[in-house]
């Protein structure tokens, strides 16, 4: 993985070459019109870009001879300087330097600017005589000069996602030719689609690893956020940011970025206290908060903390009990992690609410929202008075999914890896029927489960998700999987494998069944359902509350 100096250099660099390119052009067209105002402040403007961009990243030289060139071409703008034939000479001299210079950026030693043109254009800058004119002419143009181009391009990424779905449709057809050379002896078509299988993968990653960049793109935005919004409050914060050089697909971290400026602006205003009261508290006057990025297999792993006030558990409660949520028997019983799924319910908190937490859950629907419709998974994890730590499990891409595949009466279904907890096998005896559910205890922790098919076929009338004798065969496959902080077992028939899938939206009117994320297309050629693991969650509580 490139460093991120690395990054931002290769970046720097095709910037600038695009600007060297841009001012030759424009320069040409001022030797013919030099009375073009939009060409002059076009120019200006490059120039300008061009001393700041190299200045930030530490290129001197090149900040330096923009300048000049940047105050010579206000002169023009100003009419205190003609744009005669031996200025125009200095100047192109002055642009061909810069080409030189940003192109050997890599060599060992940095190049030294010829001092016969710095001082031609400290002249033109500076004093404006006839001595301008005579010193020009000792320019000397070398006609041995190579022409270069970058090394890096820019790319719309429209055309990357054009590029991604080809690959998508692709890999299709790559695994049903695979699944159909297994089916015979015709060692050609064997080894034919073995190969293509490999040039499809390593196809796949290559478009996948051009549309990465490094998350601190965003991270970096940060700091004078933070100030801005302390500053406001009057509250005193210290961001400490890690992981920048992490990488994410583009348009993931696109869709993110206004959530995380959501929850980062409410961890100042609302999470971390007033220099005063953390002092009363036995806190440091500074609040901390830290962002950090880290990769995990598949997925990028954001968290946010703040050692603010945290959130408190029992207003929380009491709140969802109100506004109907939960009855006050099941809300006694409802484990911390589990009530601050609350807060993820559309305006849970509002200003209306003079409570310590008051505030923190407005929005929070939109941030959870954004998180589902990339596939990703969003937790929150909070302690009253020390703070408030909120993770983003997000996919490196959008396209394509690690998928488990299996069967519920004779249907192949698929979910995404990333809502899946675990795989498990259990006798019919370790479920239990508790109220109108069926629980199981897994590496200790009592989870609940259901039978997809009931799940998936129960209509208005039959609401018995908890009748175990439903159950096929003594041995149970079930997929434990995780959404807003809870865990949920799914009863399966039969389990497959896992494998890359490219998800297909459903037409329409089917694309209105919340249940399914989409299809995608099995080696075998059979349709299999994405199941949306959010959505499913959501009707399996709404299926049991009645």
């Amino acid at each position: 993985m490139k460093s991120r100096e690395q990054e931002y250099k290769e970046i720097f660099i095709a910037e600038a070459l695009e600007y060297y390119d841009a001012l030759n052009r424009h320069i040409s067209t001022l030797e013919k019109q030099p009375d073009d105002d939009q060409t002059l402040a076009e120019v200006f403007r490059l120039l300008h870009n061009l001393k700041a961009n190299s200045k930030a990243i530490g290129y001197l030289h090149i900040s330096d001879v923009s300048h000049k060139l940047e105050t010579a071409f206000s002169l023009i703008r100003s009419k205190e300087l003609a744009f005669s034939d031996e200025v125009v000479t200095v100047l192109f001299d002055g642009v061909d330097l810069l080409g030189e210079l940003i192109t050997n950026i890599d060599n060992n030693e940095e190049t030294e600017p010829d001092p016969v043109l710095l001082r031609n254009l400290d002249i033109i800058v500076e004093n404006l005589s006839e001595s301008t004119i005579e010193l020009a002419k000792v320019q000397k143009y070398n006609t041995t000069k190579a022409l270069s181009l970058s090394d890096l391009v820019y790319i719309q990424i429209k055309k990357l996602d054009h590029m991604m779905n080809l690959v998508g449709e692709l890999m299709i057809d790559r695994d049903r030719i695979l699944s159909i050379s297994k089916g015979t002896d015709n060692d050609e078509l064997k080894s034919v689609s073995s190969h293509l299988y490999r040039i499809t993968e390593d196809l796949q990653y290559s478009v996948m690893d051009a549309r990465l960049v490094n998350i601190g793109s965003l991270f970096n935005k940060f700091p004078r956020i933070v100030r801005d919004i302390a500053a406001a409050e009057k509250k005193e914060v210290d961001l400490k940011l890690s992981g920048q050089d992490i990488q994410i697909d583009r348009n993931i971290l696109q869709i993110m970025t206004d959530s995380l400026l959501h929850l980062v602006r409410n961890a100042v205003t609302h999470g971390l206290e007033l220099p005063g009261e953390r002092e009363k508290k036995g806190k440091p006057r500074t609040g901390q908060l830290r962002l950090s990025a880290q990769s995990d297999r598949e997925n990028v792993l954001i968290e946010l903390s703040d050692d603010g006030n945290g959130m408190d558990i029992k207003q929380i409660k009491r709140t969802a009990v109100e506004r109907q949520l939960v009855t006050a028997e099941a809300a006694k019983g409802l484990a911390d992690e589990e009530a601050l799924t609350f807060l993820f319910e559309p305006g849970f908190s509002t200003a209306k609410e003079v409570t310590e937490y008051s505030g923190r859950g407005v929005g929070l629907d939109v941030v959870k929202n954004a998180v589902d419709s990339i596939g990703g998974r969003l937790t929150v994890h909070s302690e009253k008075g020390r703070g408030t730590t909120f993770t983003m499990l997000l996919p490196t891409s959008i396209a394509v999914k690690g998928a488990l595949l299996f069967e519920v009466d004779e249907i192949f279904y698929a979910i995404p890896l990333i809502h899946t907890e675990q795989v498990v096998a259990l006798d019919k005896d370790e479920i239990h029927e508790v109220g109108d559910v069926m629980v199981a205890s897994l590496k200790g922790e009592t989870v609940t489960v259901v039978y997809l098919h009931e799940l998936l076929n129960a209509d208005e009338t039959d609401m018995r998700l908890g009748d175990k004798s439903r159950l096929k065969g003594q041995v149970q496959n079930i997929v434990v999987v995780s959404y807003n902080n809870r865990k949920l077992g799914l009863i399966v028939d039969k389990l497959y494998r896992q494998q890359d899938i490219v998800v297909k939206p459903l037409s329409k009117p089917l694309d209105r069944i919340d249940l399914y994320g989409g299809v995608t297309l099995l080696g075998t050629g059979k349709v299999c359902l994405v199941l949306d693991v959010p959505a499913t969650t959501r009707y399996f509580i709404y299926k049991r509350q009645g």
